[in-house]
């Protein structure tokens, strides 16, 4: 296999050694080949949980993994299973198991209780979701994955992420991912506001 060669967008985690040797496709030697193999991957995982989102606990650690699975099974080896070692962004690792289930009943307890209006409980999830940083690598997408199949179970509609005003990929180095890093950024000082109108622009 060729040697990968991975360019990393700002608040993306970068992989180690152990990390990167746990990729799949053996053709796969540039970031853009790597983009691809993994957006074909996610597409993947967007049909299963169309299947399974009404017969699944979603705010669940079960589905939290079986998600991340279903995205990079095909791209990484430690698909689905909680990174191992701690990075720039996120919480001690050997927290992490505890903390996405004390994430999923503390979201229980808001819908329960019409804590928050769902834009501001979709944003509040996903803020933590992120905050905690799971996996290795992918915690974006899943985050936000995980994020749409919570409004969308309850009748409500997905967030754009974005994407009605810039037609940029959030996944990439453009103005769209600068101005979400940026919400994320104010939500870890509590203030929600911009990232609750970022994710209807």
């Amino acid at each position: 296999m060729s040697k990968l060669i991975l360019e990393y967008p700002t608040g993306a985690t970068p992989l180690d050694p152990d990390e990167i040797n746990g990729l799949i496709p053996s053709y796969v030697s540039s970031q853009g080949e790597l983009n691809a193999a993994e957006q074909a991957n996610i597409l993947k995982a967007v049909i299963w949980v169309e299947k399974v989102k009404k017969k699944k606990e979603t705010l669940s650690e079960i589905f939290v993994r079986e998600l991340h699975t279903r995205m990079f099974k095909d791209v990484w080896r430690w698909a689905g299973k909680y990174r191992l070692s701690d990075k720039s962004i996120g919480i001690d690792w050997k927290q992490i198991p505890e903390s996405i289930v004390r994430l999923c009943n503390d979201a229980k307890f808001w819908i329960e209780n019409k804590t928050y209006n769902w834009d501001e409980l979709g944003c509040r999830f996903h803020h933590r979701l992120v905050q905690i940083h799971p996996f290795a690598n992918g915690n974006g997408r899943h985050a936000r994955l995980m994020t749409d199949i919570l409004l969308s179970l309850h009748g409500v509609e997905k967030f754009s992420w974005g994407s009605k005003e810039h037609r940029e990929s959030i996944d990439q180095p453009t103005v769209l991912r600068k101005t979400y890093i940026e919400a994320l950024q104010e939500a870890d000082r509590r203030n929600f506001s911009r990232l609750i109108e970022f994710v209807r622009s």
